[in-house]
């Protein structure tokens, strides 16, 4: 509630002050304020997005810009005069810079990159030729390095002279001549050791570092485990190339989470806003996977068509189809769910699969009894208690119930743990074992497996 209250607070004051047309007021106000207030305020009042650009300094509208989401950026920069987005735009570190451009068509990257002064245009096509997703296109070229045979003093010169344009100096990294990565060493170790000591003194060589061609799911992974601000990335030969800032990582794992959660759902990834996406795109992304579960489903009316017969002999078996199918789908789709999760984590790998299908062969023949019980007492509570009447073999009805329910909750569980794994095993990606797609794949065999317990349990009887 204070947080809201401030907010309202710092609103109308900015209202009164843009309404006053007071530009030096303007910029102490905007001076004052936190980045991320700053961006607030161009996401809440769009017609004076170019007051805020125009009246801050360079440096923090290109800060405010990184952080608003892709559409506000598209917009800001689509009405700014060209001489403004060419400032703005050399601006950026080279990695946000890039994150930009990769969410805009291809024929105005080339105008933007024209506007470009030749060093930051240089270094924008470089991280450009790198492929998508990769480490490459994170990385900044913002950085301090130094040789092991620098003194600590020749170090921090270093530092004063070049430290205002990196990214970051938390961490400063060792080359040789070669230009290789030698090690990676904190700044805390120049600064307690003294200024005639040489670097090769305090080297450890334990370092940690990305390839530029890896995955960036792979930097995220790296960051967590090691708990860094950045990260070196090097080329296959190991030349230190640029570095990786948690930051960047951090609004990777975002859109990976995002994404992942689409395809959970059953439909491709957006790669726009849901309200910004034209309705034709929209459509594509979701018709081919409903399309690809709609023909599964057909193979659950052929399995029900195969038992046709035995339906036409027991009806009653078709009251419980809906009971029993949707038990093996949930299961299916909370183990999917559980293992892709597990696996984005980094908590299980491939190596795991067999400890995890015990694991699940375990837990879904609990399930399926815990649920088999339950639907066994359904239908003879509702046999005693003269709910519906289920005929005089209702035991054995029940015990299909039972033992079906087992089998399917049984099936679901493994089929679900499994093929994420599967998936990844091929190199695809394992969230596309959606909910739905593990559901659709039950159903059939849920309906068979349905069917033979029933044909078993009611053989001579019903059957």
């Amino acid at each position: 509630m204070a947080l809201e209250f401030e907010n309202t607070i710092m609103q109308e004051q900015f209202l009164e002050i843009v309404k006053s047309e007071d530009k030096e007021a303007l910029k102490e106000f905007l001076d004052d304020q936190n980045i991320s207030d700053v961006a607030h305020l161009i996401d809440e009042y769009p017609e004076y997005e170019h007051e805020i650009i125009d009246h801050l300094s360079i440096h923090r509208a290109a800060s405010t810009f990184k952080i608003l989401d892709l559409p506000t950026q598209k917009r800001v920069m689509r009405d700014l005069p060209p001489e403004k987005i060419a400032e703005l735009l050399n601006a950026l570190s080279p990695d946000d810079r890039t994150d930009f451009l990769e969410g805009l068509p291809s024929s105005i990257v080339r105008e933007l990159i024209k506007l470009l002064n030749p060093e930051e245009r240089k270094i924008t096509l470089s991280l450009f030729g790198y492929p998508e997703n990769s480490v490459g296109r994170l990385m900044t070229p913002d950085y301090i390095y130094v040789f092991e045979n620098n003194t600590i003093a020749e170090v921090m010169e270093n530092i004063r002279k070049n430290g205002k344009n990196s990214e970051t100096i938390d961490v400063i990294y060792v080359i040789n001549d070669k230009g290789e990565l030698l090690d990676d060493i904190r700044i805390r170790e120049f600064l307690l050791n003294p200024p005639d000591k040489k670097v090769s003194e305090i080297m450890d060589r334990r370092i940690i570092s990305l390839n530029a061609y890896q995955d960036q799911e792979e930097a995220y992974k790296a960051f967590k485990m090691n708990n860094r601000v950045a990260l070196p990335v090097v080329s296959n030969s190991n030349k230190l190339l640029g570095i990786v800032t948690v930051d960047d990582v951090l609004w990777v794992a975002t859109e990976e989470f995002s994404e992942d959660i689409q395809k959970i759902g059953g439909a491709e990834a957006l790669d726009e806003p849901y309200l910004e996406i034209g309705f034709v795109k929209l459509i594509k992304k979701r018709v081919g996977w409903l399309i690809i579960l709609f023909f599964s489903e057909m193979l659950t009316t052929t399995a029900m068509q195969y038992f046709n017969v035995e339906l036409g002999k027991a009806l009653v078996l078709g009251i419980f189809i809906p009971l029993t199918i949707s038990a093996g789908g949930n299961s299916g789709s909370q183990a999917s769910t559980l293992i892709i999760r597990a696996m984005a984590l980094g908590e299980i790998t491939l190596r795991d699969w067999w400890r995890i299908l015990r694991r699940e062969i375990l837990s879904g023949l609990t399930l399926g009894i815990i649920l088999g019980c339950v639907g066994f007492l359904r239908v003879g509570l509702w046999q005693v208690l003269h709910f519906y009447d289920y005929g005089k073999y209702y035991l054995r009805i029940s015990a299909t119930i039972l033992f079906s329910l087992i089998g399917i909750v049984l099936w679901g569980s493994v089929m679900g743990s499994m093929l994420p794994i599967i998936l990844k095993r091929c190199k695809l990606d394992p969230a596309t074992s959606s909910a739905p797609f593990v559901a659709t794949l039950v159903d059939v065999t849920g309906i068979v497996i349905y069917f033979s317990v029933a044909y078993f349990m009611l053989k001579g009887y019903l059957l």
